[in-house]
């Protein structure tokens, strides 16, 4: 199996090599800090960067007619007195922040309970919650994507769904004001890696047959993504 000896080789190889990657990690625990850096780091960039770069009197325009539509024009009008670019761009970002710890954590958890069936497995929840860092590498690449598409962009106007430029809600230009919004602009290319990576990590870690790993991977994301789905539709 490919050896990996540092950390730094580690971020690099998860995108290429992800089997010698979790095969170190099971040995190496304190390495998931640097993804874990990576991650939040990458994740917040684009946020950054499109909050000082959107016409930001034109985005609270956008925000109070698909969210607060129904108000009346007095409301709207107090809404929009109250919204500046540094109060959002704060909330955005600890929003990320916490958004990732906290999914994490139930992440974690998850593989915690479902992996207790392999005898040989001594991974807690310690073990799986570094692990998840590890799984949510693609995030980086699908965060230079996004600043590729900010700072490429030559109208302010832009669209929110530019922070997740591998969504359906960019593909397919979904409105903000849609039902479908949240769940398209969840619905990532980079998610389908991560899938991938947890089942080779899951593989990797446990005794469970490939197409098992595969479904314990999936089965979060296909579970939440059709319970948002049933929700948006009725």
């Amino acid at each position: 199996m490919h050896h990996v000896s540092n950390p730094f080789q580690a971020c690099n190889d998860i995108f290429i090599k992800p089997n010698g990657v979790f095969a170190a990690i099971a040995e190496k625990h304190n390495w998931s800090w640097l993804p874990f850096f990576m991650v939040i780091v990458a994740s917040s960039l684009p946020v950054y960067m499109y909050f000082n770069f959107v016409d930001f009197a034109w985005y609270t325009d956008l925000i109070i007619s698909s969210t607060y539509g129904d108000l009346s024009p007095a409301e709207q009008d107090s809404i929009r007195q109250n919204m500046s670019r540094e109060t959002v761009l704060t909330f955005a970002l600890i929003g990320n922040f916490l958004g990732y710890i906290v999914i994490n954590a139930l992440v974690a958890t998850y593989l915690n309970l479902v992996t207790k069936s392999d005898e040989e497995n001594l991974n807690g929840f310690t073990d799986w919650y570094g692990f998840t860092w590890w799984v949510a590498m693609p995030v980086v690449i699908g965060a230079l994507v996004s600043l590729a598409v900010i700072l490429l962009s030559g109208d302010h106007q832009l669209q929110p769904a530019s922070i997740s430029p591998t969504s359906l809600a960019f593909w397919f230009g979904t409105d903000m004001g849609s039902d479908w919004f949240a769940l398209s602009q969840s619905i990532r290319l980079e998610a389908f890696w991560s899938m991938y990576l947890m089942a080779v990590g899951v593989s990797q870690w446990t005794r469970f047959e490939t197409q098992r790993a595969y479904i314990i991977a999936i089965a979060p994301y296909a579970l939440i993504w059709t319970v948002w789905a049933l929700f948006a539709a009725f």
